[in-house]
Protein backbone atom coordinates (compact mmCIF):
# COMPACT_ATOMS: atom_id res chain seq x y z
CA UNK A 1 0.00 0.00 0.00
CA UNK A 2 1.74 3.13 -0.94
CA UNK A 3 1.41 6.63 1.21
CA UNK A 4 -1.49 8.41 -1.54
CA UNK A 5 -3.92 4.74 -0.75
CA UNK A 6 -3.06 5.18 3.27
CA UNK A 7 -4.44 8.61 2.90
CA UNK A 8 -7.18 8.17 0.95
CA UNK A 9 -8.11 4.66 3.58
CA UNK A 10 -7.75 7.49 6.18
CA UNK A 11 -10.19 10.03 4.18
CA UNK A 12 -12.65 7.35 3.64
CA UNK A 13 -12.72 6.05 7.67
CA UNK A 14 -13.05 10.07 8.86
CA UNK A 15 -15.64 10.50 6.33
CA UNK A 16 -17.82 7.23 7.55
CA UNK A 17 -17.34 8.11 11.09
CA UNK A 18 -18.80 11.77 10.43
CA UNK A 19 -21.78 10.27 8.40
CA UNK A 20 -22.61 7.81 11.10
CA UNK A 21 -22.13 10.42 13.78
CA UNK A 22 -24.23 12.95 11.89
CA UNK A 23 -26.84 10.95 10.86
CA UNK A 24 -27.27 8.53 14.30
CA UNK A 25 -26.97 11.65 16.71
CA UNK A 26 -30.24 13.40 18.08
CA UNK A 27 -27.62 16.51 19.91
CA UNK A 28 -27.14 19.15 17.19
CA UNK A 29 -23.61 19.91 18.43
CA UNK A 30 -22.55 16.16 17.91
CA UNK A 31 -24.06 16.46 14.72
CA UNK A 32 -22.15 19.37 13.81
CA UNK A 33 -19.15 17.67 15.20
CA UNK A 34 -19.80 15.11 12.46
CA UNK A 35 -19.93 17.59 9.45
CA UNK A 36 -16.78 18.72 11.11
CA UNK A 37 -15.08 15.63 10.55
CA UNK A 38 -16.28 14.75 7.20
CA UNK A 39 -15.12 18.20 5.71
CA UNK A 40 -11.60 17.51 7.32
CA UNK A 41 -11.76 13.95 5.23
CA UNK A 42 -12.68 16.16 2.33
CA UNK A 43 -9.52 18.24 3.28
CA UNK A 44 -7.21 15.30 3.41
CA UNK A 45 -8.08 14.31 0.26
CA UNK A 46 -7.54 17.53 -1.52
CA UNK A 47 -4.00 17.20 -0.21
CA UNK A 48 -3.71 13.90 -1.35
CA UNK A 49 -4.67 14.74 -4.34
CA UNK A 50 -2.38 17.55 -4.89
CA UNK A 51 0.64 16.03 -3.62
CA UNK A 52 0.39 13.07 -5.19
CA UNK A 53 -1.14 13.97 -8.70
CA UNK A 54 0.81 13.88 -11.61
CA UNK A 55 1.57 17.36 -11.91
CA UNK A 56 1.60 19.48 -8.51
CA UNK A 57 1.05 22.74 -8.72
CA UNK A 58 2.49 25.06 -6.48
CA UNK A 59 0.02 25.47 -3.31
CA UNK A 60 -2.91 24.66 -5.20
CA UNK A 61 -3.91 21.77 -3.07
CA UNK A 62 -3.63 23.71 -0.15
CA UNK A 63 -5.64 26.90 -1.60
CA UNK A 64 -8.64 24.57 -1.40
CA UNK A 65 -7.82 23.55 1.69
CA UNK A 66 -8.54 27.32 3.15
CA UNK A 67 -11.34 27.93 1.11
CA UNK A 68 -12.73 25.05 2.67
CA UNK A 69 -11.44 25.65 6.19
CA UNK A 70 -12.93 29.03 5.63
CA UNK A 71 -16.14 27.39 4.81
CA UNK A 72 -16.24 25.64 7.42
CA UNK A 73 -15.58 28.07 9.95
CA UNK A 74 -18.80 29.95 8.74
CA UNK A 75 -20.99 26.64 9.12
CA UNK A 76 -19.69 26.05 12.80
CA UNK A 77 -20.85 29.79 13.46
CA UNK A 78 -24.05 29.57 11.67
CA UNK A 79 -24.89 26.18 13.41
CA UNK A 80 -23.51 27.20 16.92
CA UNK A 81 -25.70 30.64 16.34
CA UNK A 82 -28.91 28.19 15.60
CA UNK A 83 -27.45 25.43 18.56
CA UNK A 84 -28.15 28.90 20.91
CA UNK A 85 -31.56 30.01 19.36
CA UNK A 86 -33.04 26.80 19.86
CA UNK A 87 -31.45 26.70 23.54
CA UNK A 88 -32.84 29.68 24.61
CA UNK A 89 -36.27 28.92 23.15
CA UNK A 90 -36.75 25.24 24.33
CA UNK A 91 -34.06 24.92 27.24
CA UNK A 92 -32.52 22.04 24.99
CA UNK A 93 -30.72 21.23 21.90
CA UNK A 94 -31.93 17.70 20.93
CA UNK A 95 -33.04 17.75 17.07
CA UNK A 96 -36.10 15.92 17.56
CA UNK A 97 -37.56 18.77 19.32
CA UNK A 98 -36.38 21.25 17.34
CA UNK A 99 -39.20 21.38 14.88
CA UNK A 100 -39.56 25.73 14.48
CA UNK A 101 -38.06 28.77 16.29
CA UNK A 102 -40.72 31.53 16.50
CA UNK A 103 -39.54 35.09 16.99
Amino acid sequence: MNILQACLLLSTLLFGIGLAGALARGNAILVLLGIELMLNAANLNFIAFWRFGPTPTPATGVIFVIFSIAVAAAEAAVGLALVISIYRHQKNIRLEEADRLRG
